[in-house]
């Protein structure tokens, strides 16, 4: 009951994040180098888009996801060698691990996932809300933080603020924390400014390009996701940026919102 109360109150909030000078990066991550910007004032969403809200942009405007139209979305099963994904060709934002492993229709308030960043762009620009930047992301997710987390949360502990994979590799499946794949937005604690799910649950899309883009259209997400875990893809930080083929949709992989 108290999962679904957070939720409840998490949802539709945006948090407004403060201009201002603020520290990011890393001093080992060359595409993301310790550094200070400058950004203006924004409003980000607390928690990530979920299958519901999603649902209202297919039935208002009747957007065919990239995975529905090619087939060619990237599913995870318990038993696979680390890093690898299935091609499943029944999968998409309904059906986020294929129509065998069960759809959404308990789970309208989970992060919507099978969708490509062209399908976020395309959820964008009808809500009238924006992706966040490389930069608005990690000032959120830091929080003023001098750490890789924001205050509070450590790799120790941050089993209590992310939706991750704890067993030891991929091939058992792992419920430890009651969930194998997405969980409910809102279900973990939350960074020091409010916003849940920032580590974990599914990596975020993000705008933005980096040096290794080498001038190609790529996208890029943030945040670590149910399937990460400390011995494989640990990229439930504030410094890790992931690459992906702006068509490519996967059952780990979604984005929250930034108000225009």
């Amino acid at each position: 009951m108290l999962i679904n109360l957070l939720n409840a109150q998490a949802q539709n909030t945006f948090i407004q994040i403060p201009a201002g000078e603020y520290s990011i990066g890393h001093s080992q991550i060359n595409d993301n180098p310790v550094r200070k910007v400058d950004t203006k004032s924004f409003s980000i969403a607390s928690t990530e888009l979920t299958n519901a809200e999603f649902e209202k942009f297919v039935q208002a405007t009747s957007h065919k996801t990239l995975a529905e139209r090619f087939h060619n979305a990237q599913v995870f099963e318990p038993g696979l060698e680390e890093f690898r994904w299935l091609q499943d060709s029944t999968a998409y934002w309904r059906f986020p691990n294929g129509i065998s492993r069960g759809g959404i229709e308990n789970k309208m308030d989970h992060p919507v996932t099978c969708i490509s960043y062209k399908d976020a762009i395309a959820y964008c620009e009808w809500a009238e809300v924006r992706l966040p930047t490389l930069d608005e992301w990690e000032i959120s997710a830091k929080a003023r933080s001098t750490s890789n987390y924001s205050e509070g949360i450590s790799q120790e502990n941050i089993s209590d603020f992310a939706n991750i994979w704890l067993g030891k590799n991929h091939l058992e499946a792992d419920t430890t924390d009651g969930f194998m794949y997405t969980s409910p937005v809102g279900s973990f604690k939350p960074n020091a400014w409010g916003l849940y799910d920032v580590f974990g649950n599914v990596f975020e899309f993000c705008e933005g390009s980096l040096p290794r883009d080498k001038g190609r259209f790529v996208a890029h997400a943030r945040g670590g996701s149910w399937w990460c875990s400390k011995n494989a893809c640990s990229a439930y930080n504030s410094f890790f940026v992931g690459s992906v083929n702006p068509n490519a949709s996967f059952s780990n992989l979604g984005f929250r919102v930034v108000k225009k």
